[in-house]
């Protein structure tokens, strides 16, 4: 009988070996897609959702073009990382290396923190999800539940079970949303207005983060992993990259849209305070009085699967990131071609999902250390526009062929990502030094 780990590399060699050369046709591209809807599952959670809702209830759709732009930018962020690895076979941790060790230094002690943290935020959220649903054990006891279902299914290193998971979870979860927001569809006047840019009073802030929250952040920088894993390698696989990244942001901008609906159109003009994770699960209560039982239970199907699929996401991505920077600085300088592909075998990558889940558990009963709180925040504040400008810096470099280099439009968008990003990671860093 073979071994768990042979099966799971011999799973791994035929994904490659399937991979074969780039389809030319539209519908073998079609089904070859799929690292996008991993990267689109993992980046929209519940945070997105909330954040949704409550700029709906507040404003009504008046930003509905708020949600169109930041499907835009972060799909020329996510492609920009899918392009540099097809055009020179590097990873993203690679080429910010190559940009100096300060970046480098700058990423390992940002993913240590923001692991710990993010590990038990997202047990947690999972947790609140199913406690309202089966509320037989308490929500630390979900979250642990949760925390070692991601350990055990990701440390079996099969990334097509993987994918395939989370394209199940994806369909639940845009299933439900979106059949939530099918009984408070606009009407094409008010939808037709909402995209026209406009910014009411006192709203400025919230339409960036609105614009900056769809879609993700670190896990962004997992997609070249992912496309490794589904054997997609070399510069003939960037135009069915692009068409998955299209994709993964189309989706990711209509699962916002359908949040914003159901803020806009169920909770606008009411006074009605929506406050973090559990202001979703008192919404599901509350759509549930109005139009039954199973409609609460929809709402709360899609709250889980939110959640599920970003602690799934970021505990098979995030790992590949850390083994790949222990990998990197160990390098001399020069050496930086020498790296071998990460594998979902080896240790460090292992040591992170280890990371990722066992540590936080202290936090489910001690609670959240209040410096690294601060910290993990301030080095998250700077994480979107570090990715941002090494793109643009990567991206425009020697290092990239001519004809895979960014265009003006490229070039523009992420730019433009720059400074919404610099201002919003210089508000938050306001905020929390206050």
């Amino acid at each position: 009988m073979k071994s768990e780990a042979s099966a799971g590399t011999e799973l791994n060699h035929t994904t490659m070996k399937n991979a074969g050369s780039p389809p030319q046709t539209w519908g073998q591209k079609l089904k070859m897609i799929g690292p996008g809807f991993v990267v689109a599952a993992t980046g929209v959670g519940t945070a997105d959702m909330i954040t949704a809702i409550v700029i709906g209830t507040s404003f009504g759709m008046a930003f509905v073009w708020a949600v169109i732009v930041g499907a835009i930018l972060k799909y020329f962020l996510n492609e920009g990382v899918g392009r540099w690895y097809l055009a020179t076979g590097q990873t993203i941790l690679q080429g910010w290396h190559s940009l100096g060790r300060w970046a480098t230094g700058y990423f390992g002690v940002y993913t240590v923190i923001w692991g710990y943290i993010y590990g038990a935020a997202a047990a947690l959220t999972c947790g609140l999800g199913m406690h309202a649903m089966f509320p037989i054990m308490p929500v630390w006891a979900w979250a642990v539940v949760h925390s070692l279902l991601g350990f055990a299914l990701v440390w079996t290193g099969r990334y097509l079970l993987f994918e395939r998971i989370m394209t199940v979870l994806i369909g639940v979860m845009f299933i439900t949303i979106i059949g939530t927001a099918v009984l408070f569809l606009p009407s094409l006047g008010e939808f037709a207005g909402g995209i026209v840019p406009k910014v009411p009073d006192g709203s400025f802030v919230l339409a960036l983060g609105l614009i900056g929250g769809v879609g993700g952040t670190i896990t962004m920088a997992s997609y070249g992993y992912w496309l490794k894993e589904k054997g997609w390698n070399g510069k003939g696989w960037i135009s069915i990259m692009r068409l998955d990244a299209k994709a993964a942001y189309a989706m990711t901008g209509l699962f916002c849209m359908a949040a914003l609906i159901i803020g806009a159109k169920f909770l606008y003009g009411t006074d009605v305070e929506l406050r973090g994770d559990q202001g979703l699960i008192n919404l599901a209560l509350m759509l549930g009085e109005e139009f039954g039982t199973p409609m609460r239970w929809l709402f709360l199907v899609a709250f889980w699967s939110a959640a599920f699929t970003s602690l799934l996401g970021v505990w098979n991505g995030v790992p590949y990131l850390f083994a790949d920077f222990i990998k990197t600085i160990r390098l001399k300088k020069g050496e930086v071609k020498a790296i071998k592909p990460v594998s979902e075998k080896e240790p460090m990558y292992r040591l992170y999902l280890a990371w990722l889940t066992f540590p936080p558990m202290l936090i489910f009963f001690f609670g959240k250390p209040v410096e690294l709180i601060i910290l993990y925040g301030a080095l998250g504040a700077l994480f979107m526009p570090f990715l941002a400008i090494s793109l643009v810096v990567l991206l425009n470099s020697k290092r990239v062929e001519p004809e895979y280099r960014n265009k003006w439009l490229a070039n523009a968008v992420l730019i433009g990502c720059i400074l919404m990003f610099a201002f919003l990671g210089i508000n938050e860093l306001q905020n929390i030094f206050k």
